[in-house]
Parts: structure tokens; C-alpha cells; sequence
């Protein structure tokens, strides 16, 4: 996934430098809050002692994931630094490698086929995670806690009236709609990709360049973020979307069900290095609550009070934390 990578040697330079001049990485900037931790929480053991630096990558959701991590671990107790807004997934698990930063929240897609780099996802999201926790706790010492049920993947979205329409709700159900009004909007390095359209399109059976599937004269190339907003306004049919993306539900979007599972799991969890949770083995009690908790909802309403409604990602995520009872002031 694009937004959640940068070229490897880009990624590996910037590193390099910042810490090379001795100015470590770029934080996200201003103030975060903390408060007492309450709810279930209030029984973790406080971090006392503990210097933790926190980080994240520089889109939305990992903004505000990373910043959930440093009110929570401030809240308990620990000196935080807050090293979120990285730019890009192979610089901030660098960083992590490295131990530039011990805390930050990770995708298990991500981590299997790109850090890990196997070349075919494993289906299960239980099985998925279980193999990225072994592998990456053998041969790197990083601990993922248990995943929350929040999937960061593609996905084709249509609009609340086309849903309606055609009744289709899934991925499965493409077809039900005329091989005229079959169109879709993507990015170019959507289209050909084996785990992109042209791969989703064949499970379906639904072939792309076919008369009976999905002519290619039915395609709309668009950058990522016109896409949204050309589906929402009939451009296409169909649009590809990030199924916690904010603007699915700021312009009423349907996103379709993966029904056959197509698409790699991305599951959020948070990932710790080994000799920090060793000392520290509360914090998998720290962010279990708030694991279980980020649904896909919770993500998609968290998301769109950033990139819609133009708050701070870390008001964001101490209101949430707030309204969860997992926190007061």
C-alpha cells in the first residue's frame, strides 16, 4: 500500500542523515496531554523509570494511533518521546530495529509481506498475526501484542444510492450491475498488480480487459485522494478506497464486503522491542483495551474528525480515549 511506503533507499538515507547530524528523527509537534489513567486501566502498574520514545508514520490513522500511545504511556507514568509523523514504513521500522524508538503501532500486511517479505498473504487474520508475532519476535526481538479487529486494506466503495440500486453490499456482487455502469476509478499502480484490481477482478470472476468482465475502457485512472470524491459524485461507479479512510463516511460511502477474502489483511497492533516489554510487561495490559476496541468504525469516525472536521490528531485521540473511560483528566 502506497501510503504506508516509501522507497527503501529513500527511507534508509533519511535515517541515516537525521541521525548521522545528530538530530534524531522529525516529531508530529505540539503538545500532547495526558491524564489518569481510569476504567480498566487503573490497575496497571505504573511506569515509573521508564524512557520510552514512541513513533509513527506520517498519514492519519498513524497519527493518531501514535498518539494514543504516548498519552497512554504519559499517563502511566513514563518518560515519552514522541517521535510520530515518519515518513514512510521503512523508516519508522528502521528506527524501531535500531532502537531509536521502542513503541509504535504496526500493520501485520505490512509486516509480512514487506518487512518480512514473503510474497503471499495468509488469509486468516488469526493466522496472519500468529506468524508475524513468531517470525518478528525470532529473528528481530519486536513483541505484537494481540491485533485489533480494525482492518486497513483495500476495497472497492460505491455510493449509498448505487448500494441501493443494485443491492450490493459485496465484492461478490459486482456483477449484478450492467457491464456498461461496471466502471471504476484507481491509481495506475492499482490496475495490473496481481494483489491489486486485476488479481481482485480474476477471483471474482470478473476479468479485467474481458467483454464479459471488466472492459479497460471502463477505467478511470485518478490519484489516490480524487478518487473519494469522483465516486462520491458519480464519476464511477466504482471507487478503491482504504477501508478505515475517513472520507468513506464524510461522503457516505459503502465500502463492499471482501467475501472472499481477497485483499491482505492489515491489522493494526502495537509493537514493542523485546528488552523494553521485558522490563515493562504491563503495557500489554496498558493497550489491550484499546486494541480490542479500534473496530473499523471506531477507525473510520477517528480518521474523518482529522482529515474532514481539521482537528489535531492527539485532541483526537485523547477524546476517544475519554469517551472509551479509559482515561480522565
Amino acid at each position: 500500500m502506497l501510503r504506508r511506503l516509501v522507497a527503501p533507499a529513500l527511507a534508509t538515507l533519511l535515517v541515516a542523515v537525521l541521525s548521522g547530524c545528530g538530530i534524531g528523527l522529525g516529531t508530529a509537534g505540539g503538545y500532547t496531554p495526558s491524564g489518569t489513567l481510569a476504567g480498566s486501566l487503573a490497575k496497571v502498574k505504573p511506569l515509573d523509570g521508564a524512557t520510552i520514545a514512541v513513533g509513527s508514520k506520517n498519514f492519519t490513522e498513524e497519527l493518531v494511533l501514535g498518539k494514543m500511545a504516548v498519552i497512554l504511556l504519559k499517563s502511566a507514568g513514563a518518560d515519552v518521546k514522541d517521535l510520530t509523523n515518519i515518513p514512510g514504513s521503512d523508516a519508522s521500522r528502521k528506527a524501531q530495529l535500531s532502537n531509536q524508538i521502542q513503541v509504535q503501532w504496526e500493520y501485520t500486511g505490512t509486516a509480512w509481506l514487506s518487512y518480512l517479505r514473503h510474497t503471499k498473504p495468509i488469509t486468516s487474520p488469526e493466522a496472519q498475526y500468529t506468524a508475524v508475532r513468531d517470525e518478528d519476535l525470532k529473528k528481530n526481538k519486536l513483541v505484537w501484542l494481540p491485533p485489533s479487529p480494525m482492518n486497513d486494506t483495500y476495497t472497492m466503495a460505491v455510493t449509498r444510492a448505487t448500494s441501493k440500486k443494485y443491492g450490493i453490499t459485496k465484492l461478490s456482487q459486482i456483477g449484478k450491475v450492467p457491464i456498461k455502469q461496471r466502471t471504476f476509478c484507481v491509481e495506475s499502480e492499482f490496475t495490473n498488480r496481481s494483489d491489486g484490481l486485476k488479481g481482485m477482478l480474476q477471483t471474482y470472476r470478473l476479468p479485467l480487459g474481458s467483454a464479459k468482465g471488466v472492459p479497460r475502457s471502463n477505467l478511470k485512472t485518478l490519484q489516490t485522494g480524487a478518487i473519494y470524491d469522483a465516486t462520491a459524485k458519480g464519476s464511477c461507479t466504482f471507487g478503491e478506497v482504504f477501508t478505515t479512510d475517513g472520507r468513506i463516511k464524510a461522503l457516505d460511502l459503502v465500502p463492499l464486503a471482501d467475501d472472499k477474502g481477497f485483499f491482505p489483511k492489515y491489522n493494526g497492533s502495537v509493537v514493542i522491542r523485546k528488552d523494553l516489554m521485558d522490563s515493562y510487561p504491563q503495557l500489554e495490559q496498558l493497550f489491550a483495551p484499546v486494541s480490542s476496541r479500534l473496530t473499523n468504525d471506531a477507525m473510520l469516525k477517528l480518521n474523518a474528525e482529522v482529515d474532514v472536521d481539521g482537528r489535531e490528531p492527539g485532541a483526537v485521540a485523547f477524546d476517544w480515549l475519554k469517551q472509551e473511560g479509559l482515561l480522565a483528566d
